[in-house]
């Protein structure tokens, strides 16, 4: 199989994730629940990931480093845990699903919420950012890439804003994680969420994130700590206080080994392979008749994924047919984005995804763009 839906997930990993997984599953207990060996070495193994962590986005200190299940839950636990009724949040028509629905939520809770319109390239004007901020704004809530166009926020320029407004920047870094450099100290941004199977090449069931110091986040959950046994309250001290019960330490040994590789690397080294496979594929593909390609493609800023469509047809058969013919997986659909669908105008027909990962080879990419110019002749 020929795998370019890498934005899902990246299916390949490196072999030293898979060792260290397998490892972790031969050696480590319970973090934080006993003074024996097997306890001990699954709190350092967790503590190594969370240190690694802070310094690749560089935080001011590993505990700001909080481990959650994936972006998804991040988010929920980033917005839910920082905004309140009366209280009012900018966002934009680029996000994914894990920020609209959980702020839609808290809108129905007395939130009030401004939406940042995508342009037909799905792009934002950033002087609409100020221009949206009121009295009452407590936040702002942004992608640093879409999923679906690959299209980027200059996430520096929208937290300079935050702070001049003195407002709460939340980052999702699903699509950006792994990727492009992120600090979040130079881009000013107080909570950024990151899941661990897609750039940071770890395993799934594993993510988190990082709240600035200072930054108040009320738990989405309570319960068993380690800590504190004897108290009815959870916890206040970071990242206890916002990582209620077991933690998925075999998938953290592996998402430690995962930014670890991307360190030896070259994490610009790999965004340059990944973004080449892109260029390659765009730049074969762009010229074929009955061929739209969605998205910004004047700038090489970007993330490596390629968003189309093949004259009328269905997302899903064309998605299909590349699978089925081709043994290429991609993704057909609404890709959990549909402000972007509706800014694109593809709501009813989705669009095809082809993403990419530096375990891509030429010839893959060659076979894919042969591939989209056979079908649109049948069309």
């Amino acid at each position: 199989m020929i795998y370019m839906d890498n934005a899902a997930t990246t299916m390949k990993k490196p072999q030293c994730v898979i060792e260290a997984v397998s490892a972790a599953m031969c050696f480590m207990g319970n973090a934080g629940r006993g003074a024996h060996a097997a306890s001990l070495d699954a709190s350092r193994s967790i503590y190594g990931t969370r240190q690694s962590l802070a310094e690749f986005f560089h935080a001011e200190n590993p505990k700001q480093i909080v481990f959650t299940n994936n972006s998804t839950e991040s988010l929920n636990i980033a917005i839910k845990g920082t905004i309140r009724p009366g209280d009012h949040v900018i966002t934009t028509e680029m996000e994914h699903n894990s920020v609209l629905r959980p702020l839609y939520e808290m809108e129905e809770r007395g939130v009030e919420l401004t939406i940042i319109p995508a342009d037909k390239r799905g792009m934002v004007d950033y002087d609409d950012f100020a221009k949206a901020v009121r009295s009452n704004t407590k936040a702002i809530v942004c992608t640093n890439a879409s999923n679906l166009t690959g299209n980027k926020v200059d996430i520096k320029k929208v937290g300079e804003i935050a702070k001049k407004s003195g407002l709460l920047f939340i980052v999702d870094a699903s699509q950006t994680a792994g990727v492009y450099p992120i600090d979040v100290q130079d881009m000013n941004i107080d909570i950024l969420c990151f899941t661990g199977h897609k750039g940071l090449l770890g395993p799934q069931g594993t993510g988190g994130m990082y709240v600035r110091t200072g930054v108040e986040v009320k738990p989405l959950k309570s319960g068993g700590s380690g800590v504190l046994t004897y108290s009815k309250h959870h916890p206040l001290e970071m990242p206890t206080a916002l990582e209620a019960g077991t933690l998925n330490g075999h998938g953290i040994a592996g998402l430690g080994a995962g930014v670890e590789y991307i360190r030896r690397t070259g994490i610009d080294k790999i965004r340059e392979t990944e973004l080449s496979h892109m260029w390659k594929f765009y730049n074969g593909v762009k010229k074929i008749p009955g061929v739209k390609i969605y998205g910004d493609f004047d700038t090489e800023d970007r993330c490596p994924i390629v968003t189309l469509n093949i004259g009328d047809y269905d997302s899903s058969e064309v998605s299909d047919e590349l699978l089925m013919t081709y043994d290429i997986s991609t993704r057909p659909g609404a890709h959990c984005a549909p402000l972007m669908h509706k800014a694109l105008g593809t709501v009813e027909q989705g669009a095809v995804r082809f993403s990419f990962s530096h375990y891509n080879t030429e010839e893959e990419i060659a076979i894919a763009v042969k591939a989209v110019e056979e079908l649109s002749k049948e069309e």
